[in-house]
């Protein structure tokens, strides 16, 4: 799947170079898609959904404070 968002993106720098920009355009929407589809299925998992695991923030538990101010 990367391997064409790649071959898109060249595309359409190579079209732009040659000119031809319906063509460079139309190549730079389909990578767009493409690049947003493998970006979707990268953080798809059955069992969670979309869920992007290096992103997710826990809340810690309070810290435990004794009644007389030591945090022992």
């Amino acid at each position: 799947m990367m391997l064409a968002v790649f071959a898109t993106l060249s595309l359409a720098l190579l079209a732009e170079y040659c000119g031809q920009r319906w063509l460079a355009v139309s190549s730079m929407l389909v990578c767009l898609a493409l690049s947003i589809g493998l970006f979707l299925f990268e953080i798809y998992s059955p069992d969670y959904g979309f869920h992007m695991p290096w992103l997710q923030v826990l809340l810690d538990p309070p810290p435990h404070v004794s009644p007389r101010g030591d945090h022992s």
